[in-house]
């Protein structure tokens, strides 16, 4: 929802008109990443802090510094907050910015996946580990080898292969590396280095995962999303093309990648029939929140679908100060999914 709006909204209204209320009160969270584990939802997201950073394009104000986990025994019942499973003092390589992540398990281990600025002032890729889904993480001592930008959301394929999605443009830092390595140049703007608005858009990026989910296993590969005649988007088609906030579940036999547009304000999806794809475009899943960005998760319990997302109704509309919401996911006929208004009219 646009900056220029948040004055003119009466919250109390808004609150009262929102199709869901915050998972958790007692701390701001965001970007939550959801997963069914031995039966029980747990959730991965951000802790969002006013760290009083100056707001701005490549989001200082997002100082985010550790992660909490949130467990639900099913979408409808209270969200426990398990306290920190990881901090940045803890994790050698990193200085600051604790963005998004994601988690997975494996033979009994669980692996937490997040982005840092590093002390270069580059976004890397980090994992840590604990036997626990709540943690505490116990962080590598390095990031993965050769990763970048942000917003890291790892898929287990049938075949028990894992990837890892990721990427994110402007404060992501993703335009900068559009020759395969950093661009340090100035200016520091967010639109410096992106395509012209009729040039193939900036794709998020798919890495198969080596055996012990600790490297990449093959290059990181571009994400397609192709238009109704095939052809890729443009950077220009802001209210489809990919922004940040990758994520693939499969329906039905389908993959399906979503993902936010970004200053445009949508949660949007592209199916494929691998995980790699190319993809097609194939619709909206949420209408823009309270709160600059959006940034979600899909997940599947007993049967019905989910969408965990966030808004900043319980900040009145603090860009930075979001809270993590849930509501149902429904598919039509054909498997598009119907899209979803986070407030009633």
């Amino acid at each position: 929802m646009p900056e220029e709006n948040i004055a003119h909204i009466n919250f109390d209204d808004l609150n009262n008109r929102a199709i869901s209320t915050p998972l958790v009160k007692h701390i701001y969270t965001a970007d939550p990443s959801a997963h069914v584990f031995n039966g029980k939802i747990y959730i991965y997201p951000s802790h969002d802090i006013d760290a009083g950073d100056a707001f701005d394009d490549l989001g200082s104000h997002f100082a985010m510094e550790d992660y909490h986990v949130i467990s639900m025994d099913s979408p409808q019942s209270e969200a426990v907050d398990h306290g920190i499973a990881l901090h940045v003092n803890d994790v050698p390589w990193a200085e600051k910015q604790m963005w998004a992540p994601d988690a997975a398990e494996k033979d009994g281990t669980y692996y937490l996946f997040f982005p840092a600025k590093g002390h270069d002032g580059i976004f890397r890729i980090g994992v840590a580990t604990s036997a626990s889904p709540v943690g505490p993480f116990t962080p590598q001592p390095d990031a993965i080898k050769n990763s970048f930008s942000i917003d890291p959301a790892v898929f287990k394929d049938d075949d028990g292969s894992y990837y890892m999605y990721f990427g994110g443009i402007w404060g992501g830092q993703l335009q900068r590396w559009r020759t395969g390595i950093f661009n340090a140049e100035q200016p520091e703007s967010p639109f410096a280095f992106l395509p012209g608005a009729s040039e193939p858009a900036l794709c998020a990026k798919v890495a198969k995962l080596s055996n012990d989910l600790s490297a990449f296993a093959e290059e990181p590969k571009d994400i397609v999303i192709l238009d109704e005649n095939d052809q890729p988007l443009l950077q220009g088609d802001t209210d489809r093309r990919f922004f940040e906030a990758s994520w693939m579940h499969t329906y039905k036999d389908k993959y399906y990648f979503s993902y936010s547009t970004g200053d445009t304000h949508f949660l949007c999806y592209a199916i494929g029939d691998n995980p790699c794809g190319p993809f097609r475009y194939a619709g909206r899943i949420l209408e823009p929140v309270v709160g600059w960005t959006s940034h979600h998760s899909i997940c599947e319990f007993e049967g019905k679908w989910y969408l965990f997302y966030h808004d900043s109704s319980m900040s009145k509309g603090v860009t930075h100060l979001r809270s993590i919401k849930v509501t149902e996911l429904t598919y039509d006929e054909n498997g598009h999914i119907q899209t979803i208004k986070p407030y009633k009219d």
